[in-house]
């Protein structure tokens, strides 16, 4: 088991993530739900982002890697091989 925590957050909130608190480096590292409206991030279980901490973003939901893992099977996040 790893010790992440992962978030699905709205696109619109992209601009207000500062990656520097994040394992995932950069908006080019994150993965994006097929509809395009949210986004996965994710750091380390004991140390949760300012900005999710303040409320300057607040997560649709945030979970642990099996919980992440299901939401990536869902047709939303499913990816099709070209």
């Amino acid at each position: 088991m790893n010790h992440y925590t992962y978030a699905d957050i709205n696109m619109n909130d992209l601009g207000l993530v500062d990656f520097s608190q994040t394992i995932t480096t950069s908006s080019n590292t994150i993965r994006i739900s097929n509809d395009n409206l949210f986004f996965i991030i994710k750091w380390w279980d004991n140390q949760t982002p300012t900005f999710i901490t303040d409320g300057t973003i607040t997560p649709v939901s945030t979970m642990n890697q099996t919980q992440c893992l299901s939401l990536m099977l869902t047709a939303n996040w499913l990816t099709v091989p070209y």
